[in-house]
């Protein structure tokens, strides 16, 4: 009766092995990627078709139209003019007598040039060029930003695709405990419960493999996305481990030379800059005009003979706001209190950056020091996966030993993965911060 028993379950467990196996070697329902790009690759659509990027470029089309703008004030305004009329009693024009229904025509060239307007046209001037050093800084930054994250999208692409792998090794381990477990208990030196178990420990396998692909087509997805594709991108692995930076000189540097930072300071200036334009009111504005005009009885591209009169004028005038119910102060206190906000900005973006890169270089020495540890824990539970299967099929361990080998050994490869990944995630984030390559 005991062998009979014995025999079912050995054949349950049996079917378990191949056709339980068998279903998980069906296709997987996740789509493949179309695309492979590596990481430059990655990096240059990205930087094409994120909208950050385009509204910092957009930002500097601006900031070089309010820069064009700001040189034109010194420039003569040019306005022509013509016009023609009729009405139906006499009049005089130009001392000529006009009768009812006659035409009389108006065409004139005015230019005009403001001579003196309390220094605003050079402090706009000035903010304007400090606007286009923000704008200019802000690409840049956001240009190493997008990098950054697409880096970070691209590792991460990368690291599920060998969690994966790692995962197919569990599952190909769990066949293996599970078959010696059958063959085991077909032999009488195994329990039933070493089977279940072994069973359990296989279905466990199989889930963790589905939850690794599922989350491989996420990071494909993301990635996708990121760079301006439709469908699931591959990213292209790279065997090669960039080695420690140098960061001796990097702290200094990315406090003075930082985009984030130059970006501040330039708005700094551009504060700096509106202060006086606001104090420009104070003082009085003169302005320089000059204007010709053809008024008559016939049309102004016939000449000035005959019933039409030129008539030239030439006028310099001067305006000085006295009082204006405190607009100006209002006005003046304004861009006063923005300029301290601006220094305070640009301060506490310095500290900042100064404590951002400390962290991430924490990170970068770290995650660089956790790979040689990780690999080193590789081998060390690969070696007692080994001693324990070994032990296990001898008779001298038990199952829940080689289990627990065989987790710590996942454990391991999934710390492996995870901090190669990290050394080049915090890598990227470094340069990000400073604004060049390491």
């Amino acid at each position: 009766m005991r062998a009979s028993r014995r025999g079912l379950i050995a054949g349950i467990v049996s079917a378990l092995v191949s056709t339980g196996i068998a279903a998980q070697q069906k296709p997987s329902p996740v789509p493949p990627a179309k695309l492979e790009v590596s990481l430059a690759e990655a990096v240059r659509r990205a930087l094409d078709v994120q909208p950050v990027m385009v509204q910092a470029r957009g930002d500097i089309t601006n900031a070089d139209w309010q820069k064009r703008v700001a040189y034109g004030a010194f420039l003569p305004s040019v306005t022509f003019n013509s016009s023609t009329f009729r009405q139906n009693v006499s009049s005089f024009v130009n001392g000529l007598p006009v009768s009812p229904g006659t035409y009389t025509y108006n065409t004139g060239v005015t230019a005009s040039l403001d001579l003196f307007t309390g220094f605003r046209r050079l402090s706009n001037y000035r903010n304007a060029d400090a606007t286009q050093d923000a704008a200019d800084a802000g690409v840049m930054n956001q240009r190493y930003q997008v990098s950054a994250t697409t880096a970070q999208l691209f590792y991460a692409s990368l690291a599920n695709e060998d969690l994966v792998r790692v995962a197919e090794a569990q599952l190909e381990r769990a066949k293996q405990e599970l078959q010696i477990s059958v063959n085991k208990f077909q032999a009488g030196a195994a329990t039933r419960s070493d089977t279940l178990t072994a069973t359990v420990d296989l279905g466990n396998a199989r889930l963790a493999l589905l939850q690794a692909e599922a989350n491989l087509a996420t990071a494909q997805a993301n990635l996708a996305r990121q760079i301006g594709v439709d469908g699931l991108v591959r990213a292209q692995p790279d065997s090669q481990l960039p080695a420690l930076p140098d960061t001796t000189t990097l702290r200094v540097g990315a406090l003075q030379q930082a985009p984030v930072v130059m970006q501040a300071a330039a708005l700094e200036r551009a504060a700096a800059a509106a202060t006086w334009t606001s104090r420009s009111q104070y003082l009085p504005t003169l302005t320089a005009s000059y204007s010709t005009s053809s008024q008559g009885l016939t049309e102004a591209w016939k000449g000035f003979d005959g019933g039409n009169r030129n008539v030239n004028q030439f006028r310099i005038g001067l305006s000085w706001m006295l009082f204006n119910g405190f607009q100006r102060e209002q006005t003046t206190a304004g861009t006063a209190v923005k300029l301290d906000v601006a220094r305070a900005q640009t301060a506490d973006t310095r500290r900042q950056l100064g404590a951002q890169l400390t962290q991430q270089l924490a990170a970068l020495f770290t995650a660089y020091a956790k790979i040689g540890i990780t690999s080193a824990n590789v081998a060390a539970a690969t070696e007692a996966g080994r001693v324990t299967q070994e032990r296990y099929r001898l008779g001298a361990g038990t199952l829940l030993d080689l289990l627990t080998a065989q987790a710590n050994l996942t454990q391991a490869q999934v710390n492996q993965v995870q901090a190669r990944y990290d050394y080049l995630i915090a890598r990227a984030q470094v340069e990000a911060l400073v604004g060049h390559p390491l």
